[in-house]
């Protein structure tokens, strides 16, 4: 990704999810230290928030779609299109909803450092 579509950034910034393999370590274990280090040094890592964050939720929805719609054989670009834009639309005229189970209530207690003392 770094060399073929971002040759030229000194910098890419990547926002990953808190899986315990995303982290700086991870090209040490896929190429030589040397290559690992030049490509690590290139990226500005963003984790999200643990807990209900916009890209748990795209997880949820392309997963949804994968099970849904994806699951079977498509013969041609143009049936995949029509077939995932049928699964969008009664998707989201369904008005699906994530029901997160960490309240703001659990917020308050885990997260109680980040939240001023009055």
């Amino acid at each position: 990704m770094l060399d073929e579509h971002y040759p030229e950034a000194i910098k890419v910034r990547l926002i990953m999810d808190n899986l315990n393999t995303h982290n700086v370590a991870s090209p040490y274990e896929t190429f030589d230290p040397e290559e690992a280090q030049r490509l690590a040094s290139r990226l500005e890592i963003h984790h999200t928030t643990k807990h209900g964050s916009w890209l748990n939720m795209s997880e949820i929805e392309l997963s949804v779609l994968k099970g849904q719609c994806l699951d079977r054989r498509i013969s041609d670009i143009a049936t995949m299109k029509d077939e995932v834009h049928a699964w969008k639309t009664r998707r989201n005229n369904g008005a699906k909803r994530i029901h997160w189970q960490f309240t703001t209530a659990d917020a308050r207690v885990r997260l109680q450092s980040l939240y001023p003392k009055i």
